[in-house]
């Protein structure tokens, strides 16, 4: 049973996620189910690894930080734009020193740096441990580094190390 549905879950969520893109019919819910059964074959093959949390306190705490943290980036940059301020905007790269070297804790930090509005993950270099950033409107390259480390890193690396 485990070979066939190795991740049961993803199998569920891949199915109702295909029914609600498209109408719903037998035909879509076989189809639906046969991209999930690969698409889970697929995972299986890859062999991920299974993620440890050691503190699952933590993580109600990162979600309302990474919320209120997007809500404010999208009001600044909707701002920006709408104000035709562009000669004042400085866009820039950042290069962040970083602790954290848990695989599944950097993916959730890349999550949240690029699901907020003004920054995107660029590079990671594991043998240095330097993120690369760009940022939309680059007041202070220290504030950034600040706000990655002490907002993001610190809670990850209580999450995930």
């Amino acid at each position: 049973m485990n070979r066939l549905l190795p991740y049961p879950l993803l199998i569920v969520s891949i199915v109702v996620m295909w029914l609600a893109l498209t109408r719903f019919s037998v035909g879509q819910l076989l189809l639906g189910t046969g991209v999930a059964l690969v698409a889970a074959q697929g995972l299986a093959a890859l062999r991920p690894s299974t993620p440890r949390l050691r503190r699952w306190d933590l993580i109600p705490k990162l979600i309302g930080i990474v919320l209120l943290d997007i809500v404010r980036s999208n009001i600044a940059v909707a701002r920006l734009i709408l104000s035709g301020k562009r000669a004042k905007r400085k866009s820039g790269f950042v290069a962040i020193p970083l602790e954290l070297r848990d695989p599944m804790g950097l993916a959730v930090l890349a999550v949240i740096i690029t699901s907020t509005p003004g920054t995107a993950w660029l590079d990671y270099s594991d043998r240095r441990g330097v993120l690369l950033l760009h940022i939309f409107d680059l007041v202070d390259e220290s504030e950034w580094v600040d706000l990655i480390k002490t907002r993001y890193e610190y809670l990850l690396m209580e999450i995930f190390e």
